[in-house]
């Protein structure tokens, strides 16, 4: 009794130590998470470096001079982990969270800071040669006023300079500063009339000046102009920029809204997670209680893992992340599915236990692997958030198979083999009356599910044509209304609006006519949010005017995003490849695990829930966006691992089986095997979609499309897998059997388990 008992408490010890070391350093680990833009707020841009006189090249050296000379500007801004990365393509993303002054660094980021002394008439008289590489600095003169200083190369040069300025009219004797002066555009002249010119100074010049340091005053009056005459000797300081940069990309958050997103989205997950956890203990008491356990280890371990590889977390990876409980979820299904299988035969309650464990290692390998794939693929070709979702959901299925696996096994060892739980079955969800007696020699294929009156079989025709009409309808709502695709996709400018309750419609498009930007389109979406969508790019001065307005009206900066026309194409290409490689890297390992028959319809099967999935978005008229790419990756991971795992099944059988006779055999199997793993099946989409209906229903608007696409595509996958993967395979098999004259050897019989070969 003792030695029981020292199992079960070994077992409690192990659980509550874990979940207690998660619950005190859990405050810890959520504070060290890096947070994207969507999530605090901020700005993302991608630059295009092109030459800055004609007939010069841009090779790597300009570029990755330039990404130094950005770094050394950003660190102006105070911004606390900028991201600046070299993409392919003479390309530049940097990346700003938490950024307070979005105008600012995008004026202090795209500045070419080509600092020059002009006279009157637009004549060049010092450059930024002349100057002492970071020699400018910001300093106050004897009234506390703000001003830069900068250092000269020549002392001599610049006292001629000056001498010859003093000596010219009244009106004429200045010298004026500008930064990236254009020539042919800009002019003194012109400049002198406004009221706020876009030179820096014009100090008037009445003797000449023989010293090293110059000293520009004016214009840097109170607070905002102390930062001005910062950013200009940090300009000054990094360098002027030897590229031109043109933006391709961006995309714009204010606080405001990353930090709404943020509560809704965890709030969500948070609420979703806690009813996966009641269902697991429900279902499957004693398992569902480990499985539980493990979750919370795996929810831990993953943002802990997530912050040791310094990922940025967005709000598609949380939705990841969420997504992975789902993923641990249906390994810790799969192997006390094959448990109570065990256990009602006859076996003994440890027995069982080794014998499910052995039998659901690689249906839980085959199914990740699957997934990860798909993971994998979306990294390589996905952008941005898209691949900040991607890292996260490769991260979710490595810590998902680790704790669902090899934890979860610890503890269920533990526990079982105490034999204090042998006659307790109701503890593992079975019923005494459901069990036979091992003596009555019955297998697993004997036993009773609830879905036995149901011929899967039987009704493949009425499915394949369902799917069919499905399909005309679907091509149909694309003929007739097209993808309504966003931004990301079509190029232009999108700017999300957030006003007061009495505010609508009309009032945001009175003002954007007003500052001379009316919209192309604008709708509401959500509560209180009106987005505006331009067919053009704004210009940069555009969005700044639109951001500042409208902060002033509601009190909150406007989310925006604009994508160039060259931009969109690539997304638009990256999203085809990447679905394209994914289905082929399935097909090949599918194939090697299997065979052929199985991957083809396999990937059939996950082609006809991308369809599903963008056909109700078109009939739905829901915006399609770059996040919907990865919404569509992820459901080709989720419906290849539900199919994977029932094809497992039928493999297992055909094993009993060894030699078909007749094409009764093959559809014998295929119900056997669909009423087998049903149960498993339908208790993983539920827990998964569980979780999607509530990201769907509170999460943030700005993952609504995403997270509505993972629910169909949910709701397609346990369907197609059903009723048209193993179908199909049902279909190919029985033509194999006739072209074999009628018999077909299965596995070779010398091979063990695990290197028999499918023919």
């Amino acid at each position: 009794m003792r030695n029981k008992l020292s199992y079960i408490i070994i077992a409690l010890i192990v659980s509550i130590g874990l979940v207690t070391v998660v619950s005190l350093t859990a405050e810890d680990v959520g504070e060290d998470v890096s947070l994207g833009l969507d999530l605090q707020g901020g700005f993302e841009v991608l630059y295009e470096v092109e030459p800055l006189n004609e007939g010069d090249e841009i090779d790597e050296t300009a570029v990755t001079s330039t990404a130094s000379t950005l770094d050394s500007r950003v660190n102006v801004l105070g911004v606390s982990e900028p991201n600046i990365q070299i993409e392919e393509g003479n390309r530049i993303r940097v990346q700003l969270a938490g950024v307070e002054d979005q105008t600012e660094a995008r004026e202090l980021l795209s500045t070419q800071a080509e600092l020059t002394i002009r006279d009157v008439d637009d004549e060049l008289l010092l450059s930024g040669a002349d100057l002492v590489e970071g020699g400018a600095s910001q300093n106050f003169d004897e009234f506390n006023n703000a001003i830069v200083s900068l250092e000269l190369r020549d002392a001599e040069n610049f006292r001629d300079i000056t001498e010859e300025i003093s000596e010219r009219p009244p009106g004429e004797n200045m010298m004026v500063i500008w930064m990236d002066f254009v020539e042919g555009e800009d002019s003194f002249e012109e400049e002198i009339q406004k009221e706020d010119p876009k030179f820096i100074s014009a100090p008037t010049v009445s003797e000449p000046i023989y010293s090293t340091e110059v000293m520009i005053s004016g214009g840097f009056e109170g607070q905002e102009g102390v930062e001005r005459a910062q950013n200009i000797a940090a300009l000054l300081n990094s360098g002027a920029l030897p590229v031109q940069l043109t933006e391709v990309y961006s995309t714009s958050v204010g606080a405001q809204f990353g930090e709404q997103a943020l509560q809704e989205t965890i709030f969500a997950g948070l609420i979703g997670i806690m009813l996966v956890f009641i269902y697991m203990i429900g279902f499957y008491r004693l398992p569902g209680l480990i499985a539980t356990v493990t979750l919370i280890v795996y929810i831990y371990l993953t943002v802990f893992g997530f912050n040791m590889i310094n990922g940025v977390l967005t709000l598609p990876g949380i939705a990841a992340l969420i997504l992975g409980v789902g993923m641990a979820v249906d390994a810790n299904i799969i192997l006390y599915e094959r448990l109570k299988d065990e256990v009602r035969i006859g076996r003994k309650i440890k027995t069982a236990y080794k014998k499910a464990a052995q039998n659901s290692i690689w249906t839980i390998l085959d199914a990740n692997i699957t997934t990860l794939i798909a993971g994998l693929v979306l990294f390589a070709f996905g952008t941005s958030s898209v691949k900040g979702f991607a890292t996260m959901l490769i991260l979710s299925i490595i810590m998902s198979f680790v704790t669902a696996v090899f934890l979860t096994r610890v503890l269920m060892r533990l526990v079982i083999h105490s034999g204090y739980l042998n006659d307790k079955l109701w503890l593992f969800g079975v019923r005494e009356k459901d069990r036979y007696k091992l003596s009555e020699g019955k297998d697993i294929e004997d036993l009773s599910t609830p879905w036995d009156r149901f011929d899967f079989v039987r009704h493949m025709k009425k499915f394949f044509l369902l799917s069919g009409i499905l399909l005309l309808l679907g091509l149909g709502a694309l003929a007739a209304f097209n993808l309504n695709l966003g931004v990301d996709f079509t190029s232009g400018t999108r700017a999300d609006i957030e006003t007061t309750e009495d505010a609508g419609v009309d009032e945001v498009e009175d003002t954007l006519v007003e500052l001379g930007i009316p919209p192309d389109s604008i709708t509401t979406s959500g509560d209180d949010i009106v987005v505006a969508r331009y067919t053009s790019d704004l210009s940069q001065d555009e969005l700044t005017a639109m951001q500042d307005t409208f902060e002033e009206m509601y009190g909150v900066v406007p989310m925006t995003s604009t994508v160039s026309p060259v931009i969109g194409q690539e997304l638009v290409q990256n999203a085809i490849m990447a679905l394209l490689i994914a289905s082929i890297g399935i097909i090949l390992y599918a194939s090697i695990r299997f065979e052929w028959r199985m991957a083809l319809p396999a990937v059939v099967a996950l082609m006809h829930d991308v369809f599903i999935m963008v056909a109700m978005f078109s009939i739905l008229r829901i915006e399609v966006d770059i996040t919907f790419v990865a919404a569509v990756l992820t459901i080709v991971g989720y419906s290849i691992n539900d199919t994977i795992v029932t094809l497992d099944r039928v493999r297992e059988n055909l094993r009993k089986v060894k030699v078909i006779r007749d094409e009764a055999t093959i559809d014998m199997i295929i119900n056997r095997s669909l009423r087998q793993t049903a149960t498993r099946s339908i208790n993983t989409v539920l827990t998964v979609a569980l979780v999607v209906m509530l990201l769907v229903v509170l999460g943030s608007n700005s993952i609504f499309g995403f997270s509505l696409g993972l629910l169909i595509g949910l709701v397609s996958g346990v369907y197609s897998s059903f009723f048209i993967a193993i179908q199909l395979w049902g279909v190919l098999k029985k033509q194999q059997l006739r072209k074999n004259d009628g018999e077909l050897v299965v596995y070779e019989e010398e091979k063990p388990d695990d290197e028999k070969i499918l023919v």
